[in-house]
């Protein structure tokens, strides 16, 4: 089971934020602390990033004894992140339909890959099946995501269809539900501060550190039942919860 703290752009482009949120994705109980590489990311924009500051987000989070992670989003990105030698990659439901071709070129690193399907239409899994280092995610490309956006939610998560889900509602409540029914990756935004009303649009949606901790505890125990009422093996496919 990875539970993954989505801290995105929520450091607002303030570097001391990057670490509070670093710091207090560990507390609460968080497995990865996740970046966005290549979204508004040019000079002078909220998220530029240059390699030295990639490199301190990847030693703080090693400090903290929590993984790194970065969704690739762009041919920049890419080349940002390889020299951090992370153990995984995400990819953004937009990248999937924008730039398959950058996909393709993450998948030839041979890291773990987590690729969300929010905006995919196709019927068929548009990078083959899955595999131990191809995995696909569930998510609703609504921000927020309401109840009425969760139609299609798998009744079963299985590591030969959706691995795991990212979630954009309001609370956790749609990642327990995930949870119960399989998943065994769960991203989910992350902010110290729902009311911060920036440039963009994921505080309101994310998770406080009470609620994130919240979600791990709720969660391991609750993936432990799933899998053992499915007759899956504890940790299959992904960290032993």
């Amino acid at each position: 089971m990875l539970f993954v703290a989505e801290i995105g752009l929520n450091h607002e482009g303030n570097f001391d934020l990057a670490y509070e949120l670093i710091r207090q994705a560990k507390l609460s109980g968080a497995d990865v602390a996740k970046f966005q590489f290549g979204w508004r990311d040019q000079p002078g924009e909220l998220n530029h990033i240059n390699p030295d500051m990639a490199m301190q987000l990847k030693r703080w989070c090693e400090w903290w004894e929590i993984d790194f992670m970065a969704s690739i989003i762009n041919e920049e990105a890419l080349e940002l992140a390889r020299p951090l030698n992370p153990s995984r990659y995400k990819i953004a439901s937009r990248t999937v339909v924008d730039k398959p071709e950058l996909v393709e070129r993450v998948l030839e690193q041979g890291r773990e890959t987590y690729i969300s399907l929010g905006w995919w239409t196709g019927e068929d899994l548009p990078f083959g099946p899955p595999t131990d280092t191809l995995r696909y995610i569930f998510c609703r490309s609504h921000y927020p995501t309401y109840p009425v956006h969760l139609e299609g939610l798998p009744e079963r998560f299985e590591p030969d269809g959706y691995y795991g889900y990212s979630d954009h509602m309001h609370g956790i409540e749609g990642c327990l539900l995930a949870i119960a029914r399989g998943a065994q990756f769960i991203e989910k935004h992350f902010t110290l501060d729902k009311t911060i009303r920036g440039v963009h649009r994921d505080h309101i949606l994310s998770a406080t550190p009470e609620e994130l901790r919240q979600m791990v505890d709720l969660g391991r125990p609750l993936s432990r039942l799933a899998r053992g009422l499915s007759g899956d093996p504890p940790g299959v496919g992904g960290v032993p919860g």
